[in-house]
């Protein structure tokens, strides 16, 4: 595992395949940090627009990156490429609504519910 001295060169790839936030970053910064610098450098001419730090989700090597852990924690690969620059993958997903969550639930057990009548 690696100590909180080293460096990492990120990027950090979004959905229309820009680039952004290209940076080195020590071992030691978690995840909700670099989140944080993501929201504040996201491109406004963009579609879809993070407001905040829980509307992304970083992934690297198929896994999503938890916000209170560290590089080093993650497990992010080092030497893989010697000079290489590790690329993660940035979704926007806005949490969803709860009322309409609810309310759909609510559609499905009335359609659900049987109205026969055995005689």
């Amino acid at each position: 595992m690696a100590e909180g001295g080293e460096q990492i060169e990120l990027k950090f790839r979004i959905y229309d395949g820009t680039d952004i936030g290209h940076g080195t970053y020590a071992s030691s910064i978690t995840i909700g940090t670099l989140k944080q610098r993501l929201v504040t450098e996201w491109p406004q001419d963009k579609t879809v627009l993070p407001k905040s730090v829980n509307d992304l989700k970083l992934i690297h090597a198929g896994k999503i990156l938890e916000n209170n852990r560290t590089l080093a924690d993650s497990r992010i690969t080092y030497g893989d490429l010697p000079g290489g620059v590790i690329t993660m993958h940035v979704v926007v997903q806005p949490p969803a609504a709860k009322k309409k969550m609810d309310k759909s639930t609510e559609d499905m057990k009335r359609q659900n519910s049987c109205s026969c009548v055995i005689l």
